[in-house]
């Protein structure tokens, strides 16, 4: 760590905190994500009551559903690190919680709950793409970075103040992105799935479950859920797709109950 890495990082966060919808600078490297999310996915790894991983040998079937999804996506040439990061995706044996995340460099993980919500494969294929955007973009490093500071960040990669990580992986399920960056990263699914067999505004399908479903469900996942509303984020994923003359038709050839019959 040398002074050059963090002194423009007081500058830019004192211009961030004016407008807290503003994207974060990040000052980190493609290497330093690795290593920050490799680090993340270990401490999530060691702590089975928190985070219940689905064995991926036990449950191959689902793995080989899931990861499908993803290497399709890996396809698109919108991916500016597709070749840089690993890419792991992992599954969350929890029913009650909908939800989906993304460490730096990759470590990605989706729950249950949301994979057993969902009916479509296209529409669970739109939520990874977003989440896949904020590990491409680099959005998680950054408002990482905004809510812990960089000093504290980089001296995790130094090896200071490990109890730490705990913290941080807990906080990965919960983070809220600015709107800039939650747009964009619908924005790219939309662009990534353009690419694919799966319609590209597949994102919009959850969307609009979740308005239809807003008053049944205990509770909205927070990256789902927040700036922009669920209502205009259906209407910006759609228009997008149009307009760039992607197609919106649902791939007929998934099967997406063969996925939920996957699963413990």
């Amino acid at each position: 760590m040398t002074p050059s890495r963090l002194l423009p990082f007081a500058a830019l966060a004192l211009a961030a905190c004016d407008d807290a919808t503003l994207p974060t600078p990040n000052l980190f490297t493609l290497e330093d994500d690795i290593a920050l999310g490799q680090q993340l996915a270990d401490e999530i790894e060691a702590d089975p009551a928190t985070y219940p991983l689905l064995d991926e040998t036990t449950y191959a079937d689902a793995y080989d559903i899931l990861w499908g999804i993803r290497d399709e996506i890996l396809t698109s040439d919108d991916l500016d690190h597709a070749d840089d990061f690993e890419w792991q995706l992992k599954i969350i044996d929890d029913d009650l919680t909908l939800n989906a995340f993304a460490a730096p460099g990759g470590f990605m993980y989706v729950y249950t709950g949301l994979i057993r919500y969902l009916e479509v494969e296209d529409h669970l294929a739109g939520v990874i793409g977003h989440e896949m955007a904020h590990a491409d973009r680099r959005h998680t490093t950054g408002q990482l970075t905004k809510t812990y500071g960089a000093a504290t960040l980089l001296g995790l990669l130094l090896g200071e103040d490990a109890a730490l990580l705990s913290e941080i992986a807990t906080a990965l399920v919960s983070l809220e992105f600015s709107r800039e960056d939650e747009a964009e990263a619908d924005a790219y699914s939309v662009y990534y799935l353009c690419d694919t067999r799966y319609a590209a505004d597949g994102a919009a399908g959850f969307f609009e479950k979740l308005l239809a479903d807003d008053t049944a469900l205990p509770e909205i996942p927070v990256f789902l859920s927040t700036h922009p509303s669920s209502e205009s984020r259906v209407e910006d994923i759609q228009a997008l797709a149009e307009s760039e003359g992607c197609s919106t038709e649902l791939w007929a050839g998934a099967d997406y109950q063969a996925l939920i019959d996957a699963l413990p």
